[in-house]
């Protein structure tokens, strides 16, 4: 008896293990169920990068782009193909070698279809302009505030009518805010109009990050990726100046889960889907848990496709997918 007792136990924990190597769903509130039931499980696709980030599916590539960050490529993973080099470089296009986190980050395709990235190498926030796998070509969109270049420009969202909002935390600098080369006093949250005209946003957060617009563009999403400060803060578009408060705190959850907020996306229903403390959260506009996938590891970023059939995800290593009800 003792010895079926032990194999028994020996089981629940193997399979419990497995549950959580493979990532699980936590259902906290009956709402996650529209989206995910408690069998839902993530799918691998590919697996071996530096650090996997800012994933955007491209409808005329039937397929999604994700950036590599420390090795300055963005790789293009479909369906019928699987995986394969898109650009290199993607993100640094100098020719002296650099240390540091080189790469694109966050990518989106601006209302013509083109694909627009954060660029850490190059500071800057650009267009692909011409592509071929021996050189890609790239149009500088931004690239200073005020005279002074950005620090290293990480994760964009369009409004409908073209207007870019971006972050502009130090994570392409080598010594980040101690680095002699940062130029700015702060790290910022920024807005591109459509005529050209930049303006600071906010300059509060420490480490803003991902970023995203509410479904009547009213609010602007920004994750900070701080251990001290684990917020997601929703700046009201609508005041002048701009009024802000925390959306969602994620102290205490840091406290037993990995992983910092990073990425943001705003399903069609509303819903926030936040890349965060173990793994991604789903929140409600009201700024409700309704559950997580759980990682069990950093997450960088998420996207869905077209259909919202998938949720794809970087983490870390790893681009996986996981199936939406």
């Amino acid at each position: 008896m003792k010895l079926y007792f032990l194999l028994l136990i020996s089981f629940f924990t193997t399979a419990v293990l497995a549950q959580e190597k493979e990532g699980a769903v936590e259902i906290l509130k009956p709402e996650m169920n529209t989206f995910f039931n408690q069998d839902s499980k993530i799918e691998i696709l590919a697996s071996g990068f530096e650090w996997s980030e800012g994933p955007v599916w491209v409808p005329q590539l039937n397929g999604l782009l994700f950036s590599d960050v420390p090795e300055n490529k963005v790789f293009l993973w479909s369906p019928n193909k699987g995986l394969s080099v898109f650009l290199d470089p993607s993100g640094y296009t100098g020719a002296v070698s650099r240390t540091g986190e080189s790469g694109s980050n966050g990518l989106t395709l601006d209302k013509n279809g083109h694909l627009i990235l954060c660029q850490h190498g190059d500071r800057r926030v650009a267009k692909l302009s011409s592509w071929s796998f021996e050189q890609p070509h790239y149009e500088t969109l931004v690239d200073q505030f005020e005279g002074k270049r950005f620090n290293s420009p990480n994760d964009l969202v369009f409004s409908k009518e073209g207007t870019l909002f971006f972050t502009d935390p130090p994570y392409g600098l080598n010594q980040q805010d101690q680095d002699p080369q940062k130029e700015l006093p702060h790290n910022g949250v920024y807005k591109l109009a459509t005529d050209g005209s930049l303006s600071l946003i906010t300059d509060r957060l420490e480490r803003p990050n991902g970023i995203a617009l509410s479904l009547d563009e009213k609010t602007l999403y920004v994750a900070n990726s701080y251990a001290t400060n684990p917020i997601i803060l929703a700046i009201d578009l609508s005041t002048t100046p701009y009024q802000s408060s925390v959306f969602f705190d994620g102290s205490e959850l840091i406290k037993t889960r990995k992983g910092l907020f990073d990425g943001l996306k705003v399903h069609s229903s509303g819903i926030i889907f936040a890349t965060g403390p173990g793994g991604v959260l789903v929140l409600d506009p009201e700024g409700n848990h309704l559950g997580s996938i759980r990682t069990n590891g950093p997450t960088a970023n998420c996207a869905f496709d077209p259909q919202e059939d998938y949720l794809y995800l970087t983490s870390d290593a790893v681009l996986g997918r996981i199936k939406l009800n």
